[in-house]
Order: C-alpha cells, then sequence, then structure tokens
C-alpha cells in the first residue's frame, strides 16, 4: 500500500471516465460533467481532476463510479512517483473490490446461511437480498465493538506472521499490516452484518478461517501492485525517450549526440517545448471492469500506454523478445547491465514485463502483455491485461 494511500493528495492531472452508475450519481447531484477526447480518439463524458485525494478516488473506484483514468504528459520523469502512486492505488483498489466480492459469496455460500435459510424459508438471505443503507449502518454501529473484536481475531495470527518476519523492514511491516486492515475495512456493510449477526453459531468458525485464508492469499497477490507500477513507470519513459530522440533528428538534424537529449538539461528542454507545442504526449489509461461486468472480467485491469512511433515493427519485435526472457539465467540487476550503452534509461520497463508476468503466475494472476498499432495511423499501443 504505502505512500499512495497515505499522500494528502496527488498531483496530477487525469481524466475520470465515469461508469453509468457514477454518471446517474454525479447527475442527480448537480455536477457538471466534461466531455473530452481520450487517446484513442474516442470521446467520453467524466470529470477531470488536477490533483485529488488518494481516499477520494479510491471510494469512487470501490462503488464502480469510475470506468477508466487516463493521463497524458510529454515528460514523466518528473512525475515518476506520483504515476506509481496512482498505479499502485488503482491496483490496490481492485483487490480489494474482488476480495470484497469474493468474501460475499463465501460468506453467503457458508454453513451459517445455509442453516438460517433452511429454517427461514420465508426470509431467506442471497445475493438479491436487499437491506436499506441505513438500517444496516445503524445495525453496525451498534455492533461497532463486536465487529471490531472479529476483525482483529481475523487478523491475529497475520500481525504475528508479518511482526516475526526478519525479510522485511519496519517500514515494510508497517505497510503490510496496514494493507491486511484495508482488506477487511473495504468489505461491504451487509458481509459484517451477517458475520456479526451469526457470531457463534454453527459453521462461524469455519467462515472466519475461510476469511482469514483468503487474507493470506490476496495479501500475497497484491504485491504485484508494486511490479505494475513499475512497468508503467518504466513503460512510460521509455515511450518518452524514443519521443526524445526522434524529436531530436528533427530538430538537430543529427547535430546532437542522442544521449544529451536524454541527459542534457538544456537540449532536453529544447525538445520538451517541442513535443509539447506538437502536442505529441505519450498516454497512459487504466482501464477498471465494472462489478456489473460479465463473470471473469470483474476483477480485470487493463493499462495502455499510447504513444507516436514511426518504427513499429522494431518496437514489436523489441518487445516480444524482453517480456519473453529467461529469467532463470538472469537478474534485473544482470539485465541492467548488459543494455547497450546509451540504452539503460530506455528499455529497462521491456524488462520489467517478465518480471511481472513470472510474479502474476506465482499467485495465478492471469497476466497477458502485447503491442499493436492503430490501423491507419502512427499511434503505437502497449497493453498490459491483469485479471485480479
Amino acid at each position: 500500500m504505502g505512500s499512495q494511500e497515505r499522500k494528502a493528495s496527488i498531483e496530477l492531472p487525469v481524466k475520470v471516465v465515469l461508469t453509468d452508475l457514477g454518471t446517474t450519481y454525479f447527475i442527480k447531484n448537480n455536477k457538471k460533467l466534461r466531455k473530452f477526447k481520450l487517446a484513442d480518439n474516442v470521446e467520453e463524458y467524466g470529470i477531470l481532476l488536477e490533483h485529488f485525494t488518494p481516499s477520494s478516488l479510491q471510494r469512487m473506484m470501490l462503488i464502480d463510479y469510475v470506468s477508466k483514468i487516463e493521463l497524458s504528459e510529454s515528460e514523466f520523469v518528473k512525475i515518476r512517483q506520483e504515476v506509481m502512486d496512482i498505479s499502485k492505488l488503482i491496483t490496490y483498489s481492485m483487490m480489494y473490490r474482488q476480495y470484497d466480492a469474493y468474501i460475499f459469496q463465501r460468506v453467503l455460500a457458508s454453513d451459517v446461511i445455509k442453516n438460517w435459510n433452511r429454517k427461514n424459508p420465508a426470509n431467506t438471505i442471497d445475493e438479491k437480498t436487499k437491506i436499506n443503507d441505513t438500517y444496516l449502518l445503524n445495525a453496525n454501529l451498534e455492533k461497532e465493538k463486536e465487529i471490531e473484536e472479529i476483525k482483529r481475531s481475523i487478523l491475529a495470527p497475520m500481525y504475528t506472521y508479518i511482526n516475526r518476519n526478519s525479510n522485511l523492514l519496519p517500514e515494510e511491516k508497517n505497510i503490510q499490516l496496514l494493507l491486511s486492515e484495508k482488506f477487511l475495512n473495504t468489505l461491504r456493510a451487509f458481509s459484517w452484518f451477517i458475520i456479526a449477526k451469526f457470531k457463534g453459531a454453527d459453521g462461524y468458525d469455519t467462515l472466519i478461517k475461510d476469511i482469514r485464508t483468503s487474507l493470506a492469499e490476496y495479501m500475497e497477490k497484491a504485491k504485484i501492485a508494486e511490479y505494475v507500477a513499475l512497468n508503467v513507470m518504466e513503460l512510460s519513459a521509455n515511450a518518452e525517450n524514443n519521443n526524445l530522440k526522434r524529436e531530436a533528428k528533427t530538430i538537430f538534424k543529427g547535430a546532437v549526440d542522442m544521449n544529451a537529449v536524454l541527459f542534457d538539461p538544456n537540449v532536453r528542454r529544447q525538445v520538451l517545448e517541442s513535443l509539447k507545442r506538437k502536442g505529441e504526449l505519450v498516454s497512459i489509461s487504466w482501464k477498471l471492469g465494472s462489478r456489473g461486468s460479465s463473470i471473469g472480467t470483474q476483477g480485470k485491469l487493463q493499462i495502455t500506454i499510447y504513444n507516436k512511433e514511426s518504427e513499429y515493427q522494431k518496437i514489436k519485435e523489441s518487445f516480444d523478445e524482453k517480456k519473453h526472457a529467461d529469467l532463470k539465467k538472469r537478474t534485473l540487476q544482470d539485465f541492467y547491465k548488459e543494455l547497450p550503452e546509451g540504452e539503460s534509461n530506455t528499455d529497462l520497463g521491456l524488462y520489467y514485463l517478465s518480471y511481472l508476468s513470472e510474479a502474476c503466475e506465482k499467485v495465478n494472476v492471469k497476466f497477458e502483455s502485447f503491442v499493436s498499432q492503430v490501423s491507419g495511423s502512427d499511434l503505437i499501443v502497449v497493453t498490459m491485461a491483469i485479471n485480479l
């Protein structure tokens, strides 16, 4: 979790495309929506944010108000931390949503509910059961101490494991502890209502064990958020550097060394200003699977990086080669050292794909990545699809 959820605000100009649910809410509350064109030239309605609190954007994602988030910039080096922060925020939010949906289904399938439904056929509890939000809130407030006690009992083994893990630094332990709490705190009110109501009933202990076991599994899954953020940042920086080099060739006609474009502040500034004037930006898009989507796509997070390129085939071959790199033979540090001179800050992102793929495989998360070109244009699209 880390800084992206604890920061007071994130300073990034992002376009937030709303779901039908989000659009309805904003219109009902007289909130003005903006119409804007995205990197793929599709026009959408949503809101523009220049700065925002992580918690506010996360709340919108958790209640399924957000369909897509897009960021377009010419220079990512200066906003590296912010880009990684929002990437982790989005990935964690999707994981919280998936864990919430999973636990809700496990609660409904538990013996405590089966026993209740057998004894109360006129008042069965299932996924179609509707309970007034105000009633749920008040009922859970009345049992607040009991619910907190249940949370502590679920988290106790996790706390012990984290605190005894000598491989974690104190800050890392703190992050893991906060993350485990966050998973439980983002469960829907109805789940906690049922858990508290049936405390001590037949099957209750099995249900708590199920929640605890699945929490450990999702904590393992959460580790990929860091890999995702690194990939997003490095692939964006890779696209940015390609833009700088291409534009420098146009401006200086080969009179400037390409390394100077990346590392000489004066040369870099000239090239960036030229790119901004032309509106040639790198765009990152995060597309979130909706809760109302078909089975198998609710937990899908698709991250797309758009950029103009003149040498599509070369980019594709480089992408395909490095995403299938043999990780068993070389470490990331080895990859870094073996990159050709002058490319150390350019191609590293492509190698990160292999590490993300391996990390996803370890925790049974489906991951795909590919590069394509928009028909009839020089727009190159790098896509990472993660099914949480």
